[in-house]
């Protein structure tokens, strides 16, 4: 099992992310939690990591912190909960509002949510009740960095496609929000935060 990867970033494009270690270069997934908290192409990273091993490939799912990554394995133990919509949920609504949500019952803020419906808002609510007090600790501050990319709208727009949004739908939730000077995470951020509300 792969626990953590600490290297360089060699590649950003949401959701997924390079990271040189001794000249192998690791590719891997992560919620948009983590890309907040990203430093510039070149600088040292240190991830921790959750290997999902597949039939068909072997994903390396990364966190900015250990709490992260207990809140992505306490998420895919709930019934229905895969690692695509577990990252869209880390990705969708910050940790503190998750909890209150399972703790108020709040399932149409959940259900809110890229790829989350009412059933597993109703379901995450139900299995997560117990875990929550264990997971308490499990808020990841996000921290947007002022970066520049060739077109921020545009990998916006790709990483809300990613996450389960439809074209058209996340074209609307980044123009929305997109204004001159906004990197893609600002942005992408912004317009989670908008599409939930």
């Amino acid at each position: 099992m792969i626990s953590q990867l600490r290297g360089t970033l060699v590649k950003k494009h949401p959701p997924v992310l390079v990271v040189d270690v001794q000249g192998v270069g690791y590719e891997v997934e992560a919620p948009m939690t983590t890309f907040y908290t990203l430093p510039e192409i070149g600088q040292p990273i240190h991830l921790y990591t959750h290997l999902v091993v597949r039939d068909d490939a072997h994903l390396l799912i990364g966190f900015a912190t250990e709490n992260e990554r207990h809140l992505f394995r306490n998420l895919i133990k709930v019934n229905g909960v895969g690692v695509k919509m577990a990252l869209a949920i880390l990705s969708g609504i910050e940790a503190d509002e998750f909890g209150r949500c399972i703790r108020e019952g709040d399932t149409a803020t959940l259900g809110r949510v890229p790829g989350v419906g009412p059933k597993t808002a109703e379901r995450l609510v139900v299995e997560m009740r117990d875990r929550i007090k264990d997971l308490a600790a499990a808020g990841v501050g996000r921290a947007s960095v002022d970066r520049k990319r060739d077109d921020p709208v545009a990998d916006a727009i790709g990483a809300l496609i990613a996450l389960g949004y439809k074209p058209q739908e996340a074209s609307r939730h980044v123009n929305t929000v997109a204004s001159a000077g906004l990197s893609s995470e600002e942005i992408i951020r912004q317009a989670l935060k908008a599409s939930i509300k």
